[in-house]
């Protein structure tokens, strides 16, 4: 899955992830600890692992404005108060404000060398449910079809797919602004070179300042060491580019704050984003209550509390983080409220919508919560947008994200929304993963 106050767009629903980077703030901006029945301001869904910080946008042309439409403006995607529907009698949604998402975020594969104790999609411990290439470019053209400003690739590790550069290709020349998430485990200098030509920006996720936080994190040894080389390679590969007049390679860090990495913070600040010249953004995401990150076990040892929230997200700590980092970097932090979708917030029209798509072509009815609403490969993308915004509006849907107002809460409500609405599949891995219920990864980290 942070903040840059109308700018952060994708990872927290992208890296482990923090998919959906929420109301963000960002060092020179307002701060503060919004929470999810706050602030009047349209807010943007951020991808920063399920989709980093889109630092770039600042450099698009109208790019924050195309990322969230605020400055109190009440324009965008209004929720239809047509009751969910499961099969594919409606008809075609009319054009305007309804005909489709602003962002996309596409969780390319399940497979992942990593194990992430926190991970929101469960990758690596399922199958990839990954498509053939021509398949993958038939889900690109129907969501082309419904207009997105911005198309965030995730996973898994989106980087082993294969045709995911022709997808990029396909979505970039349209006009979309492209972003990837990505751990850096298979990173090379031919993989960073098809990256700075095919996407606007590369997040990258890093959720420890040391090797013993990280690696545990992610669940594999190495991976510390693996991420800082891709770091480092990046970084020579955007200098190089910058040297010599080319397309410019821009990428940036995303941490998934938890309670095993919140002692780390500065550290990130004051030494890992020193190390790397061309950085352009570090982004702080407190861990979404999502897939991995919905289990009791896990929110009781791992999930920030709601002080510890206020604190990440509070302007102190923000401008502390600030001073420590190079000044070319632009830092941010997120409560990643924006993803519970409030019945009410929804109503106003204050965060913008986001369509999840899964690795197969399946939609889900709400990013975070498990239920899909059909396949972009068996039906028409705008009737599958239509349906999403309907279940916005289904009575167990308000009544169940009306109840959130912290984040164990939002975890109750994540718990029953996914098997209300999850499918026999889903149902028998959630009940699988139920079964761990002391798991090594909860073991003490802080330092």
């Amino acid at each position: 899955m942070p903040r840059k106050d109308g700018a952060q767009q994708t990872r927290s629903i992208a890296s482990g992830k923090s998919r959906y980077g929420g109301d963000r703030t960002r060092a020179g901006a307002p701060a503060g600890a919004p929470g999810p029945g706050l602030p009047a301001r349209r807010r943007p869904f951020g991808f920063s692992e399920f989709f980093g910080s889109f630092e770039c946008f600042e450099s698009f042309e109208n790019g924050v404005a195309a990322m969230s439409r605020s400055s109190g403006s009440e324009s965008g995607p209004e929720p239809s108060s047509e009751p969910r529907v499961e099969s594919g009698t409606e008809d075609e949604p009319e054009s305007g404000t309804e005909a489709g998402p602003e962002v996309v975020v596409w969780d390319t594969t399940y497979a992942c060398p990593l194990r992430c104790s926190h991970c929101y999609s469960e990758s690596g411990r399922r199958p990839s449910r990954q498509l053939s290439p021509p398949d993958m470019l038939r889900v690109a053209d129907a969501l082309l079809s419904l207009g997105p400003r911005v198309v965030a690739l995730s996973g898994g590790e989106p980087l082993i797919v294969q045709g995911i550069f022709e997808v990029a290709a396909r979505l970039r020349d349209a006009g979309v602004k492209m972003s990837v998430n990505t751990s850096g485990w298979v990173m090379n200098r031919a993989l960073a070179e098809r990256l700075a030509d095919h996407f606007d920006e590369v997040i990258v996720s890093l959720d420890g300042a040391t090797p013993e936080v990280h690696d545990r994190i992610r669940g594999r040894a190495g991976s510390f060491d693996r991420v800082m080389a891709a770091l480092a390679l990046l970084d020579e590969v955007a200098q190089e580019r910058l040297a010599a007049g080319r397309k410019r390679l821009v990428f940036g860090i995303d941490c998934v704050v938890i309670r095993s990495n919140f002692g780390q913070l500065e550290d990130f600040a004051a030494d890992i984003a020193h190390r790397f010249p061309r950085l352009r953004s570090l982004a702080f995401n407190s861990a979404v209550p999502e897939g991995l990150a919905s289990r009791r076990e896990f929110c009781r040892r791992e999930l920030l509390d709601d002080a510890q929230v206020a604190r990440l997200t509070g302007a102190e700590q923000l401008a502390r983080l600030r001073e420590l980092a190079p000044a070319s970097v632009s830092v941010f932090t997120t409560d990643n409220f924006n993803l519970v979708m409030n019945p009410e917030r929804v109503s106003r029209r204050v965060d913008t919508l986001v369509m999840q798509v899964e690795p197969d072509g399946r939609v889900r009815g709400i990013p975070v919560y498990e239920g899909t609403v059909g396949s972009l490969l068996e039906e028409p993308a705008a009737l599958l947008w239509k349906r999403t915004l309907a279940r916005l509006s289904d009575p167990f849907v308000v009544e169940t994200l009306s109840s959130v107002h912290s984040m164990q809460t939002w975890a109750e409500a994540v718990r029953r929304m996914d098997l209300h609405f999850g499918s026999r599949e889903d149902l028998a891995r959630i009940a699988r993963r139920s079964v761990r219920t002391d798991p090594p990864e909860f073991a003490a980290l802080m330092r």
